[in-house]
Parts: structure tokens; sequence; C-alpha cells
């Protein structure tokens, strides 16, 4: 019995050992699919925190937004300054291999140039199996050198990265370059008497790449000095006493500067203690360091940030099995200029290259307030043409008062006159008070809301749109105004012209559907096939789209009857536009002819429009009225002349 429970226990503690095998087995291949679904992201972490951390949480934030479903690691290299170039390799090596075998990641990002140059100095042929991109780095840089080289005076020779690509999995991201010969040419064309370049370079990694740059593109310049201010010898302090001492016909080509010999950081600001220790020689940029305060200007990489970017090839390159279309792409470059040192050294703008970019350019007035001045003149416009019509009927009434001297009978025609232009005058600041200050308070009001700026593209679109609504409805108010004033005064003239009014009565009907001011049908009863008028015809088309609008804000479903008869016999047309809307008051269908009256005042209008047409009808020999007999709303009548003569109508003064 013993042996038989010692074997059963033998057995139970065997499949025991196999199920916990089992399981961590499972465990492990879990962790190793979750590890090949992950992207990491390997950052220099170099004096460019700020910048590479809003990148990273960019290209999160976007591939996230993309629908990518992989998770990311992040790791810093903590790359300080030069002197610690011969800890990179090995701090590289130390990070891949923490992801070597199950916890492979199916992607590496390198960010930064420190970065970048460690990993391609790694002999790891596992790394040709991971893609890998690239940002924030130049395609120019320098082989890492052994521990045993005196840094401070080392100089390597310059090696383009991307001739040797197609030794690395490197399938997409972007990089800059900076062109020496381009900014050599630029300093040659505006200083010709050049004979010395000054290259101001720190003592970083970038510095040190950047300068075995312009010494190999040196060569093509042997009529040139290169003189080397190196931030692996100098300190800001005797860098400074180095170009003050910088011989004539020498020009500054400002590089680098945030890593001194003493590894001393320091910001952009320390590019003013070297401009004031020799402020008449002239600099220019290669990296826009300087730019805006010293240097003159430059052919630079246009920086910018490129996470979104990057998160988008991402998602390219894994969406396509082909994998094409997804490469490294190089960040255009451009000219930059200080338009203030331009004016300073008397250099024509003219001579610039064509698409130059300028730093310190002065907004002129108008760019800079704009709307304010648009406004301000509309408001202006508004107001004077307002003041002109008071005027107008202020001289009116005091002309009338003139008269009342004469006599007892002529006093009390002046002072029934003088009521009735006080009556007018009420009535004009009445509704020019209301009819002005609703479209004008909109103009204002969403005017300063686009002005301030804190608007999305279709809050600024249906602003703009709100704003050309009620300035034209400002511009249709005036436009009434002096309308009717050029009317009262016999000061508008007549342009007969043969015209077919089929076409016109046609062409205002389509007008009228396409304004969308009523739910009402348009229609037009054609009684000929066409009919010659001889007419004026823009203010014929104005009476009948009066008419028609009149009848449309009436009207707000049913339908709207445009019609004409011609009646030879009595050297007439009969127009007639026909509504089923809420019809007018007997008591009040003479006196909506006269100016400033209102059928309801809740409706949008300066009480003008009628006037105008009866103003225009009368004075082409014809004359309008509402049909009495007409009960299913509203229908207007005017006639025009048949044969329409200069007997019909009086010329203008």
């Amino acid at each position: 019995m013993v042996e038989i429970k010692q074997f059963f226990l033998y057995k139970s503690a065997k499949y025991i050992i196999l199920l916990v095998i089992a399981n961590l087995i499972a465990i492990n291949t879990y962790s190793a699919i979750a590890e090949r679904n992950t992207i990491l992201i390997i950052s220099s972490y170099n004096p460019e925190t700020s910048q590479t951390a809003v990148n990273v949480s960019a290209l999160i934030d976007e591939y996230k937004l993309l629908g990518g479903n992989r998770n990311f690691n992040i790791e810093n290299m903590n790359c300080k300054s030069f002197p610690d170039v011969v800890n990179w390799q090995a701090i590289m090596k130390n990070i891949l291999d923490k992801y070597s075998g199950m916890n492979t990641p199916s992607m590496i990002i390198l960010l930064g140039q420190e970065a970048w140059t460690s990993f391609i100095s790694q002999d790891d042929k596992r790394l040709l199996k991971i893609p890998v991109m690239v940002g924030m780095a130049s395609r120019n840089a320098v082989v890492l050198p052994d521990s045993i080289v005196a840094l401070a005076n080392w100089y390597p020779e310059s090696v383009d990265v991307l001739s040797d690509i197609h030794k690395h999995n490197f399938v997409a991201g972007y990089i800059y370059e900076y062109d020496i010969i381009e900014n050599i040419n630029l300093i040659l064309e505006i200083y010709p008497q050049t004979k010395n370049i000054a290259l101001i370079t720190d003592n970083t990694y970038g510095g040190v790449a950047l300068q075995a740059h312009v010494r190999q593109n040196m060569k093509n310049f042997p009529q040139l000095n290169l003189l080397l201010l190196d931030g692996r010898q100098y300190s800001i302090y005797n860098i400074v006493d180095e170009i003050g001492n910088l011989p004539e016909n020498t020009v500054i080509l400002l590089g680098t500067w945030r890593v001194d010999s003493n590894e001393g950081y320091f910001m952009n600001n320390v590019t003013y203690t070297m401009r004031d220790a020799n402020p008449e020689i002239p600099a220019f940029s290669l990296s826009t360091l300087g730019l805006g305060h010293w240097a003159v200007g430059g052919y630079t990489p246009q920086y910018r940030l490129i996470g979104r970017d990057m998160a988008q090839q991402i998602i390219k390159y894994f969406n396509n099995t082909t994998r094409a279309n997804v490469e490294i792409e190089t960040i255009s470059s451009g000219y930059t200029f200080d338009i203030n040192v331009l004016r300073e050294i008397g250099y024509s703008l003219k001579k610039l290259p064509e698409g130059a970019s300028f730093v310190n350019k002065e907004t002129s007035f108008f760019e800079k307030y704009y709307l304010q001045i648009i406004l301000t003149v509309s408001i202006f416009v508004i107001l004077l043409t307002a003041l002109l019509i008071a005027l107008s009927f202020f001289v009116k009434t005091k002309r009338l008062n003139k008269d009342l001297e004469k006599s007892e009978a002529e006093l009390r025609t002046a002072k029934d006159r003088a009521e009735e232009s006080n009556r007018l005058k009420t009535a004009f600041l009445a509704n020019m008070s209301h009819e002005i200050r609703t479209p004008l308070n909109a103009i204002v009001g969403f005017s300063n809301i686009l002005t301030i700026g804190d608007c999305s593209k279709d809050e600024t679109a249906r602003y703009n749109e709100i704003i050309r609504t009620n300035s034209d409805l400002l511009l249709n108010l005036i436009n009434n105004i002096l309308d009717f004033s050029r009317l009262e005064v016999n000061r508008v003239k007549i342009d007969i012209k043969n015209e077919d009014i089929v076409n016109l009565c046609q062409s205002v009907i389509l007008t009228m559907r396409n304004t969308g001011k009523t739910q009402a049908a348009f229609r037009f009863i054609q009684p000929v096939a066409s009919y010659q008028l001889a007419t004026d015809v823009n203010r014929l088309q104005q009476i009948l789209l009066n008419l028609l609008s009149n009848a449309a804000k009436f009207t707000p479903e049913g339908s709207i009857t445009l019609d004409f008869k011609i009646e030879e016999e009595n050297n007439r047309i009969l127009f007639s536009v026909t509504d089923t809307g809420c019809g007018i008051p007997e008591d009040k269908r003479e006196i909506i002819f006269e100016r400033f009256e209102k059928l309801s005042e809740f409706v949008q209008g300066t009480g003008l429009g009628l006037s105008i047409c009866k103003l225009t009808i009368n004075k082409m020999g014809g004359d309008i009225w509402v049909d009495p007999d007409y009960t299913g709303g509203t229908r207007f009548i005017f006639t025009h002349p048949i044969d329409l003569g200069k007997e019909d109508f009086v010329e203008p003064k």
C-alpha cells in the first residue's frame, strides 16, 4: 500500500510541475506577442528636451487618433556634451539588448542626431529585421570615435548617412541638411570682399558634425580662409576675445552654441554677448542661430514639429503590405533675412533671392487694423449718408419757414408742409434707427469676434456670412434712400431701349426663386412667346423685383404670380403681381405708397420700396394701384406705355 501511495504522489507532483511549466510558457508567449506589438522610441535626450517631448507627445496622440493599436516604449540615452560621446555606443547597445529576443519591438524610432549615429554604429545583424524611423537629425554626420581619441583636437571627416542607408533597415522619417555652398555664395553675393569665414560651433556632437561638413564644403572655395571658433576649445568667455580680434574682411558663420569647453549650457541669448564683442563684423546663420538680433540671414532648414507627420508614416507603413511610397524625407530649406540688419547695411531687398522670408518685418498699419478700418469707414459712410439725408430734410424745412412770412395762406400751407416734413423726419429717424442698428450690431459684434481670432474654421465662415448678409442689408437700405432722393428731386434719367419683356419677367422670377425668402411658389403667366417693349429695363426690373420681394415677405406659402396683358387700344401694358398672402386692409391701400409707410413694423424694410415703385412708374408715364376686387391676398397692378417717348416723362434738370 505504501508503494502504491508513493506512486500516485509521484504522478500528481509530475502533473502539477508540467501544468506550472505550461502556464509559464503561455505567459511568456503572451508577453512576447505584446512586445512585438510595441514601438520603441529612443531619444537622444539632448538639450532640446522640450522639443523632443512635444514631438513625442504629438506622435503618440496622432497615432492613436488615426486608429493605431500598438503600444509605445520610450528610452532616453541622456546624451549631454561631446566628451560623453565614447559612451553612446554602449548606451545604445544596452537599450537594444533590453529589447532583444522575445521582446523585439515591431519598430524603432530614433529621435536626435546622437541616437541615430549611435544606432548605425552598432554591429548587430538582428537589427536589419526591425524597421527603423528617424527624426530630428541631420543627414551630415561623423563616425563615433574610439575612447583613445583626444576629442578637443579631433577633426573627423563628414559622412552622408543617406549614402549608406541601404546597410540598415530605415523605412521612413524626417531629416534636415545644411547647405554650406548656398550660404557661402550668399555671403559672397552680399560681401564680395570676404576673405575669411569664422565658423562658430559648440561642444556637442551636432557642433562637431556641422564643423566637419563645413570643412569638407569649404574645399570648393580655395580663395577663402576658414577660421574655427570651436566650442571644444573655447569657453563663452575666451571665444568673445577671439571674436573681438578677428581680422578685416571676415564674416562669421553661426552654427550651434549650447555647450562650451567647460560643458556649461547656454540659451540662445548668449549670442548677444558674442555680437557685442565685435558688432561691426557681419554674421550669417546656418541653423537660425542669431536670426532676429545678429545675423544678416542664411539658407537654413525650415525646422518644424514632425510628430504628427511621423505618426502618419507609421500608419502608412504598417497598412501598406508592399511598404512602397514610404521613405526618409528631407525637410526643405529656405532663405531667411533680418529686415532691420539689411536696412542697416543698406542692402536692397530687390537683390535678395525669390521666395525669401523675413524676421522683424513690420506689419503695416492697414494690415494690422484691417477689420477695424473697414468697420470704421463703413460706419462713417452710413452716418454721413444719414446726416446728409437729415440735412436735406432740415434745408427743406428751413426753406418752408422763410415762405411763412409771405402771407397767411402761405403760412398755413408752409405750416402743413413743415408738420409733414417733421412727421417724415420722425418716421425716417424711427425707421433708420431700427433698420441701421440691427445689421450694424451684427457687423460690429461678429467683427470683434473675428478680430480676437479664437474661432474655428467653420465658425469663421459662419461669422463672415453673417457680416456679409448684414452688409448687404445696409447697402440695400442706403440704395433705397438714394434712389428715393434722386427720384423725388427728378435726378433720375430714363434710358429707353427695346427689351423682350417675356425674357425679363422669366429672369426676375428665377432670381426670386433662388433667394429662398419664402416657401411660396413663384409663377409667370406668359401671354405671348416674345414681346419687344421700349423701356428702361433697369427701372422696370427694379419695379418687378420690389413688388415680388414685397409679396414674398407676406406670403410664407402658397403662390406668387407675375402676369402682363397687352392693351394696344389703350397704348399700354398692364403688369400684375398677385399673391395668396395676408392681404392689405382697405384703409391702407392708398397710404402704403407713401414714404416710410409699412404694413407691419415687424417685417424687415424701410417703407420706401412701394414709394420708389410709384415714383418710377409715374415718371415713365404709368400708374400703380392695389386691385380692390381681388380678395385671395394682394394684387398690385401697374401700367407701362407701349410707345414710351420723351413726352411721357420729364428729363432731369
